[in-house]
């Protein structure tokens, strides 16, 4: 179980979280269809699920190294340079993800001390900003998965 969790847990959420978003938007294009009515609720969930998604295949993309990066002149560096680059582009990411912990972390405690609630569904929003702080921390631990693996395996 714990090894299906550290492989496959940011695909099975999003798919789970991608199913609930066509089957809200469906519902909703079929109300809207037959009734003129619309669910407040729909936009609400589909926007805020987007950005779990967007987070957790963030967080899969460095866990397989297939995020974005350019290549070109990397590419033509001599190797010593190449590793040096890989350990300054690794802690540029690390210091990103961290802020963004953290100033996802302020934001929820902020909503929490505040009683924000949602306009449409009147539930706690940092039921749904907290997945940046918890998904910042995901992708930080994807990342230095994926640097042990590289520098124990020797690509770099």
């Amino acid at each position: 179980m714990l090894n299906f969790l550290n492989n496959r847990f940011e695909e099975v959420l999003g798919a789970l979280l991608l199913s609930v978003m066509a089957c809200i938007a469906f519902i909703n294009v079929i109300i809207r269809y037959c009734t003129n009515l619309s669910f407040a609720a729909s936009e609400e969930l589909t926007v805020n699920f987007f950005v779990w998604i967007v987070l957790l295949g963030t967080s899969r993309a460095f866990r397989e190294g297939s995020n974005f990066s350019m290549n070109l002149l990397y590419d033509a560096m001599p190797r010593f340079l190449r590793k040096i680059l890989y350990i300054f582009s690794v802690i540029c990411c690390l210091i990103f993800f961290a802020a963004l912990a953290y100033e996802g972390y302020i934001e929820v405690v902020d909503e929490m001390e505040l009683n924000v609630v949602s306009e449409s569904l009147a539930i706690p929003v940092w039921l749904y900003t907290i997945c940046t702080p918890a998904f910042s921390v995901l992708i930080i631990v994807r990342i230095l998965q994926k640097v042990w693996d590289d520098l124990r395996i020797s690509n770099y």
